[in-house]
């Protein structure tokens, strides 16, 4: 039990202030030896058989701590206000009043329920964490309101602490140090206390700091000792992820290695099942449309067929085709070309490359309206010497078909989005009247067969020619 709590406690004389609670006197005690009063709760709070005064802080036995019966009845007459309602009259009635009016009174801060009002008042006073309080410095210039539960933290804050510095600092450099024969024994008495309240509240802090040193020494250990083990930690995992590295870096080279082996098997492969050994090769071309368009964006301008060969052991060759022209027929013709690649029997083939190259674009419906077209090397050129890397530069033709005609409705030389290019080695000298005869053979038959038809119409056509000299 504490002190009456009441809405006038400013304008009641301090005389009848409780040091200790500064709440209205209750039950008041008198100390014999310096003649202050306290509550006889207050008095009762402390241990020991030597009681502190509250106001000058001397020390009193308990022995000579008497009630104060006089002075209590002269406080009955006191005007008070009630600190939950605007009631208002005279102490004697207060008590009844709370008893009567406000039974099991709330906390309006925490909202834990009491019996009386005289609960409720020792819970503020001394127990409700929730309560806003003045830091005890605020005398001092530390004005700052806080709950109480956050008192402590409040005192490990940058203003509480510039405060206690201070504080500190003035004592030391104060000009004008306490004459006590200059001091009147009141004056001597709040400087005493100021004095006591300020050491006692730079012992608190002083504790405090010493917790959050013990504490942070304690955490700082700790985390040294969880550094070493994660530093040790990760010198294992670093270790473990270089062996894994340089096991991945192995297999990474060996995948690569089968890799090349895989794809050099399977141009391989693909140069069996497509390639020819007799100077004659058929291209076949699909996609032609999505090929147009990547060589007109610039993706891919140009493609290369398979090889070749001019016989099984003769002269390496292949395609390359641009389907949007290449040079100075870029976007107006189709521009083809020959190369001359690097073989396995070069060493015992004859140099330079010399034989005509005849190409043709195949007409895929009835009319077989090819377009034949052909070249003779350049024997100086270095396309056609010895290859000394994988290919040669291409040569060729580079206006072999207008684009104009794969602009036609009805383009007779892609049907399905396919087109074929036939390329020929001319060994013999081919008349170019015959050409169109050689294209319209039958591919599907033997190369002997296709050389016997066209021999018998070269001798046809001598003889045609020599009946028509005669006559």
């Amino acid at each position: 039990m504490v002190g009456f709590r009441i809405q006038n406690i400013d304008s009641i004389k301090s005389i009848f202030i409780c040091p200790k609670c500064l709440l209205l006197l209750r039950d008041p005690v008198q100390l014999i030896d310096c003649g202050h009063r306290l509550c006889q709760s207050c008095i009762d709070e402390q241990k020991g058989n030597m009681i502190i005064c509250g106001e000058c802080f001397q020390k009193t036995s308990r022995e000579k701590v008497k009630l104060d019966r006089g002075f209590r009845n002269d406080m009955q007459t006191l005007l008070i206000v009630c600190i939950l309602c605007n009631w208002t009259d005279i102490l004697q009635k207060y008590q009844n009043h709370l008893d009567e009016i406000h039974p099991n009174p709330v906390c309006a801060y925490c909202e834990e329920k009491f019996l009386t009002v005289n609960d409720i008042n020792r819970h503020l006073q001394y127990d409700c964490e929730k309560v806003p309080v003045y830091c005890p410095m605020q005398e001092f210039g530390c004005d700052q309101i806080i709950l109480r539960f956050n008192l402590n933290e409040h005192y490990r804050s940058e203003q509480h602490q510039m405060t206690l510095m201070n504080i500190v600092h003035h004592l030391k450099t104060s000009d004008h140090p306490i004459n006590a024969s200059q001091l009147t024994s009141e004056n001597r008495t709040n400087q005493l206390q100021d004095i006591v309240g300020s050491i006692n509240i730079l012992s608190d802090s002083i504790q405090i700091l010493n917790e959050d040193q013990t504490r942070l020494n304690t955490e700082s250990i700790h985390c040294q000792n969880t550094l070493d083990h994660l530093t040790q930690d990760v010198s294992t995992v670093k270790i473990s992820m270089q062996e894994q590295n340089a096991f991945l870096d192995g297999t990474i080279v060996n995948h690569e290695i089968l890799q090349q082996d895989i794809q050099s098997m399977g141009q391989k492969v693909l140069d069996m099942n497509t390639n020819t050994n007799n100077g004659i090769f058929i291209w076949k071309i699909s996609n032609v449309q999505t090929r147009m368009d990547e060589a007109r964006s610039g993706k891919q301008t140009s493609i290369y067929s398979s090889p070749f060969y001019s016989s099984s052991n003769g002269y390496k060759m292949c395609l390359r085709l641009y389907l949007n022209g290449d040079g100075n027929a870029r976007q107006t013709h189709i521009s083809l070309f020959f190369v001359l690649m690097r073989g396995e029997y070069d060493a015992i083939l004859k140099f330079p490359f010399h034989y005509k190259v005849i190409f043709c674009l195949y007409d895929q419906t009835d009319t077989k309206n090819h377009i034949i077209d052909s070249f003779r090397p350049d024997i100086k050129s270095n396309s056609f010497q010895r290859p000394t890397t994988d290919m040669n530069t291409a040569s060729g033709i580079p206006k072999f078909v207008p684009l104009t005609i794969f602009q036609q409705e009805k383009n007779p030389y892609v049907l399905n989005d396919t087109m074929f290019i036939n390329v020929m080695i001319d060994y013999n000298n081919t008349p170019k009247t015959l050409l169109p005869y050689v294209f319209n053979i039958n591919p599907g038959l033997t190369i002997p067969i296709q050389q016997t038809i066209i021999r018998k119409e070269v001798e046809k056509q001598q003889q045609t020619s020599m009946n028509v000299a005669k006559n």
